[in-house]
């Protein structure tokens, strides 16, 4: 009995990794005949299997579209903070005194997310905004930033950390 559960709970991420992947595939893709939509299952399938328990660690399928919508709600907080660290750098680079404003420093912290999946978020997320790079995570949520400068650094983890703690339902 154990080990039917045990596969129950691994087969809802499969199917909706599965159904989003191909969904995904579908509209990127355009093409609807019998062999491209072939070899989309087949690689959607594929994907899937290596990677459902990423996409939905635990799935809850009555909280997913609450989940679904906290994170859409962040995504336009993200791209206006790459705009402005776009303009940040932008600044930098004109700067009569750029080599006097930029001070490049790896800073290391520790992040209070749990899941993986909002750790890789929140480390793709420093890494899209400029100015910074995330260089090294480990499991423990240990973080090592790259950061151009003071600016830069000064917010991390900070507001980004706790906006990826609520979309992801771990405030």
């Amino acid at each position: 009995m154990p080990q039917q559960k045990k596969k129950q709970k691994h087969i809802v991420p499969f199917i909706l990794t599965f159904l989003v992947m191909f969904g995904v595939w579908i509209i990127f893709s355009g093409k609807f005949d019998a062999f491209h939509l072939s070899l989309g299952i087949i690689s959607c399938l594929i994907v899937a299997y290596l990677s459902g328990d990423l996409l939905f660690e635990s799935p809850r399928v009555k909280e997913l579209p609450g989940s679904w919508i906290r994170f859409a709600r962040y995504l336009p907080w993200i791209l206006y903070q790459i705009f402005l660290c776009n303009i940040h750098l932008i600044y930098l680079t004109f700067h009569p005194r750029m080599m006097d404003l930029i001070d490049p420093r790896i800073i290391k912290f520790k992040s209070k997310l749990q899941s993986d999946l909002s750790r890789v978020t929140f480390a793709n997320s420093i890494t899209l905004t400029p100015g910074t790079i995330t260089v090294y995570v480990t499991m423990d949520g240990d973080f090592s930033v790259h950061a151009i400068d003071k600016k830069s650094r000064e917010g991390l983890p900070g507001e980004m950390e706790a906006r990826i703690a609520k979309a992801f339902g771990e405030e």
